[in-house]
């Protein structure tokens, strides 16, 4: 399974608007870097109370990636609305 696909399961099943996620995958001789975009009103839940559920991610993230012997990375996206 490639990170990606795991990280679109892992997130498809928290979010409302599923039709908003957009996920991108990087790849460089060491690391595997994805880029996760949300709707602005899914943000609360993917971060979660004190970046808890998000760091939950990253660690699932991590020990995939370990399995699969990758180095794999999350980085969120934030759009913030233009006032």
């Amino acid at each position: 399974m490639e990170a990606k696909l795991f990280l679109e399961t892992i997130i498809f099943s928290l979010v409302l608007n599923k039709e908003a996620v957009i996920i991108e995958q990087k790849e460089d001789e060491l690391w595997t870097l994805l880029t996760l975009k949300l709707d602005p009103t899914d943000m609360g839940t993917i971060i979660g109370r004190g970046g808890k559920t998000i760091d939950a991610i990253r660690t699932v993230l991590r020990v995939f990636g370990s399995k699969m012997n990758l180095r794999v990375n999350l980085k969120l996206i934030e759009d913030k609305p233009i006032l």
